[in-house]
């Protein structure tokens, strides 16, 4: 079995940070790309950045230049540093990570997903 457990979410002001951190454990044999994504009330899980195991990153336009993602392949652990907040990065974040297991193929899993609320 595999889980992602999620850290770091919470409340902060408009223009403040965070840092959201995410784990795999279990019968990991292998871990290709991981992401976070974010969904927000009432809308579609949409994309916030994804991280290949090589280093390749992926941005959704409305966080270039604000959140910056990273991973430790060793720990097997993907990070969000969430700067400039606005009020419209409120939602709830999900990371996830393409990973093949010691005794099955590959699919994706999902952590449980954080809230991340910005407000005044």
């Amino acid at each position: 079995q595999v889980q992602l457990v999620e850290s770091g979410g919470g409340l902060v002001q408009p223009g403040g940070s965070l840092r959201l951190s995410c784990a795999a454990s279990g019968s990991i044999f292998r871990i290709d790309a991981m992401g976070w994504y974010r969904q927000a009330p009432g809308k579609e899980r949409d994309l916030v950045a994804t991280i290949t195991s090589g280093g390749s990153i992926t941005y959704t336009d409305s966080v270039k230049g604000r959140f910056t993602i990273s991973r430790d392949n060793a720990k097997n652990t993907v990070s969000l540093q969430m700067n400039s907040l606005k009020p419209e990065d409120t939602a709830v974040y999900y990371c996830n990570g393409d990973i093949t297991t010691t005794n099955s193929g590959q699919r994706r899993f999902w952590g449980q997903g954080t809230q991340v609320s910005v407000s005044s």
